[in-house]
């Protein structure tokens, strides 16, 4: 589970991540409300501890702004003796719980505990990069349009090429927008775990169930359930998924309570689901359950149109939210990207470019800084004409779509421009 820590005491804040990481939390960190806001917009977050005082707004304010955004996370304030009050208002306004400073270690852990008996999933506010190639627009269409239905959702495409995107994708389109989106991997619990994490449990049923707690159908009710890498669930929990998706009820493990549930399911996977069918590792019923519609994200290979507009979208993302300011990419590193195969894909995108921000010394971003050395960057006619497509469209977003600013910048005419723009199928 993750949990963010909005302190401005660098000192404190380190401290109180120690104990977290300790305790077996993941930990994000911001020291001011802005940047808090830009970490939830683009995690999951299971858990916020925030300052009541912030160099730049303050802890109240975020609790507003989340409680406006719909985030169902819990917030516990930390505060001094003297701002109490500040701790009391932001109870009030849906606060779970307040730490009074200096905090100690063994109250924050216990309270932590307690608070995260149960999962909870903050449906992110996403952004999203329009994707121009052909491969990646059919993927998005089909999104668009499977979304104001219920149809069962299976998306295929190697790991890391933004399957969970066009999962959020179809949640957004939909009429279940305003409803949790709960993403699971099935890769990631423990096959004795597995009937407890998605139908809960309650106190007692097993070894270490000290609470009542939810499973993921009932988080998602009324919402979307995203279950990723699919092809990994166990066999016997594909039978009880089955009964869930026909019944359209479950018990939760150690109880003979009945419980309806109303999702939406969207699975995902790296896999050959027809070949695991046949191979006996995946029930044929519920693959024909799950895989209503499929939908095809391709490998970043086969896109290259999308390189450099993820590429400069993940420049600002990780420059914002790290506060560095650097001005684009060198043309030699824009070469590379669109020469490199990008055997991870979306993911690899992504992890390169925030390092490139974080290490690069100068405005522009290199070669160097995103690790791409090796990469042969030669004189490839076709990267030139996606090279020049880019300038164009960067030159057009500038200007508004100003045909004749751009076509001045360019040092052409704008019936120069416009027969450009239609050979480089640039709308």
């Amino acid at each position: 589970m993750k949990i963010l820590i909005v302190e401005d005491n660098m000192i404190l804040c380190g401290l109180i991540e120690k104990w977290l990481q300790k305790a077996g939390y993941d930990v994000l960190t911001a020291i001011d409300e802005p940047g808090a806001r830009c970490i939830l917009k683009r995690n999951e977050v299971n858990m916020v501890l925030g300052d009541v005082r912030l160099p730049e707004g303050d802890g109240i304010s975020l609790l507003e702004w989340m409680m406006r955004s719909k985030m169902e996370v819990p917030f516990i304030v930390m505060t001094d003796y003297a701002c109490i009050t500040d701790a009391v208002r932001a109870i009030k306004l849906g606060a779970k719980d307040y730490l009074q400073k200096p905090v100690h270690q063994e109250q924050l852990i216990e309270l932590v505990h307690s608070m995260l008996k149960q999962p909870v999933i903050v449906r992110k506010e996403r952004s999203f990069v329009e994707r121009t190639s052909e491969a990646a627009r059919k993927a998005a269409s089909l999104a668009r349009r499977v979304a104001p239905s219920d149809l069962s959702v299976m998306i295929l495409g190697p790991s890391g090429s933004g399957k969970e995107v066009i999962a959020q994708m179809i949640h957004r389109y939909s009429d279940r927008r305003d409803k949790p989106f709960v993403a699971v991997n099935c890769g990631s619990i423990p096959n004795d775990l597995q009937a407890s994490e998605f139908f809960g449990a309650v106190k007692g049923a097993f070894t270490g169930a000290v609470a009542d707690r939810k499973g993921h159908f009932e988080t998602a009710n009324g919402g979307t359930l995203f279950l990723d890498e699919i092809g990994n669930m166990p066999y016997s929990m594909q039978i009880l998924l089955l009964r869930v998706l026909q019944e359209k009820e479950f018990n939760p493990v150690g109880s003979d309570k009945v419980k309806r549930t109303d999702v939406r399911i969207i699975s995902a996977t790296n896999e050959d689901m027809k070949k695991a069918v046949e191979e006996g590792r995946f029930r044929e019923d519920l693959y024909y359950r799950l895989a209503e519609l499929e939908i095809l994200q391709p490998p970043l290979k086969e896109c290259k149109d999308d390189i450099l507009p993820l590429a400069e979208f993940f420049r600002k993302e990780h420059s914002g939210r790290i506060r560095i300011k650097n001005e684009g990419f060198t043309e030699e590193a824009k070469a590379c990207m669109l020469e490199y195969d990008w055997p991870g894909n979306v993911r690899e995108l992504n992890a390169k470019i925030k390092r490139a921000v974080i290490v690069a010394d100068n405005a522009l971003l290199d070669v160097c800084d995103l690790g791409l050395e090796n990469v042969d960057c030669n004189d490839n006619p076709d990267i030139r004409i996606i090279q020049e497509k880019e300038r164009i469209r960067n030159l057009l977003d500038k200007n508004h779509g100003n045909v004749s600013k751009t076509a001045a910048e360019l040092g052409c005419s704008r019936t120069a421009l416009y027969k450009k723009m239609k050979k480089l199928d640039l709308k």
